[in-house]
């Protein structure tokens, strides 16, 4: 396959003149998933590749696959420009883009482009970072749901406050200053919960911030452990804050109250990955982070398995 004429493209324009045909993108594609060479989706067989007209055969298994054999784009009936196009919108727009305004710029339908934005959540889930933060870690819990006094008033929770989970779902984060955030949707904010991901999160020579939440208060047996009291109006003390994830949160919850307006618990984590992974990302240059994300799109959702 030869390889790809050299990209610079800055803006959805670009990257819609860029990728007219789906020749271009299967052979753009081929190059970020296969750089190393091709590998049989079916065997993991790397040595006797055949090139045939349209696709290749496995030498070992004698299976025939495409380049999208293996990946979000398998068995799609949406072209792969418009799969392009919508990775290039939810990896540069950094509060997200609804599946409703999705079907209306690429012209399919609502569901469609719900499930396209749920693979490529899946995606990117899927190929997570997976080493343990260091140097200097914040860590917070939050709760993602609706307000009683945006509710009808038979709607309304009893003895429902900000931080209350009978009618929100608790979320716990923890982020590396200049670096990067681990998030997700958990049962509880109990001590129990929580310590397990911290242990295994975070590198035990980190220096760990946190508020006064009783949840951390045997931190500093196994970690340099500082706490700031919110409680008492005290935000900052020195080096000691929580402000990097609380603005991972700004970004989360404005997202979700602005772009995509009700998420449900079920689905909550995937939209959790999308911001964490934009977050993990944000000092690449656009076209890195959509080439990034197109070299990550080795898994297989299908729609039963996600509405199920």
């Amino acid at each position: 396959m030869c390889k790809p004429k050299e990209t610079n493209f800055t803006n959805l324009i670009d990257v819609m003149m860029y990728f007219s045909d789906n020749a271009t993108c299967k052979e753009y594609l081929h190059k970020m998933r296969w750089s190393n060479g091709i590998v049989c989706p079916h065997c993991d067989n790397d040595d006797k590749i055949y090139t045939m007209k349209n696709n290749y055969k496995c030498g070992k298994c004698r299976k025939p696959f495409s380049v999208t054999k293996g990946t979000i784009f398998e068995n799609s009936a949406i072209p792969l420009q418009k799969w392009f196009a919508a990775v290039w919108l939810i990896t540069s727009h950094k509060k997200g883009i609804s599946s409703l305004q999705l079907h209306r710029d690429l012209g399919i339908t609502q569901k469609s482009a719900w499930f396209l934005l749920q693979r490529i959540r899946y995606a990117v889930r899927t190929k997570s970072f997976n080493a343990p933060l260091t140097n200097i870690v914040e860590m917070d819990e939050t709760y993602v749901g609706g307000k009683n006094k945006n509710r009808h008033s038979d709607k309304k929770v009893v003895l429902s406050q900000g931080r209350s989970a009978k009618d929100k779902t608790p979320v716990f984060g923890l982020v590396e200053r200049n670096g990067r955030v681990v998030a997700m949707r958990v049962r509880n904010t109990q001590r129990a919960t929580v310590m397990p991901i911290i242990h295994k999160s975070v590198s035990k020579d980190a220096r760990l911030m946190t508020d006064e939440a009783s949840i951390y208060s045997n931190l500093s047996s196994v970690y340099d452990h500082e706490t700031v009291n919110h409680g008492n109006g005290n935000y900052v003390v020195g080096a000691c804050h929580t402000n990097t994830i609380e603005g991972f949160w700004s970004l989360l919850k404005r997202g979700i109250i602005g772009i995509y307006h009700n998420v449900s618990e079920k689905h909550l984590d995937a939209y959790i990955d999308e911001f964490e992974y934009r977050y993990n990302t944000k000092d690449m240059a656009c076209i890195d982070r959509f080439s990034n994300m197109l070299s990550l799109s080795e898994s297989r959702l299908t729609y039963n398995q996600l509405t199920t």
